[in-house]
């Protein structure tokens, strides 16, 4: 599966989870945060392809949400492989 594909997959389970996904400029990696009631994750908008991706997949695992699919659990599955 091509790395886009991969990202938009990422993308959009956590905005499933009811999460707001921001990419933001700084001096930053990415994570997840609650602003009151609001749950956001944000990701540095000039990591690489691969780096949004182990982000976003280490905010995933670090939620433990249940129901994931087969299709995101191998990409979690490969970013930890890394």
């Amino acid at each position: 599966m091509k790395k886009t594909a991969q990202l938009t997959m990422l993308e959009s389970f956590i905005k499933e989870l009811g999460y707001t996904l921001r990419y933001e400029k700084g001096n930053f990696l990415g994570g997840e945060c609650r602003l009151k009631e609001d749950k956001v994750v944000v990701i540095n908008k000039f990591l690489p392809l691969e780096g949004k991706i182990s982000s976003l997949a280490q905010v995933i695992s670090k939620i433990n949400p249940t129901g994931i699919s087969a299709e995101i659990q191998k990409i979690l599955d490969l970013t930890r492989l890394s």
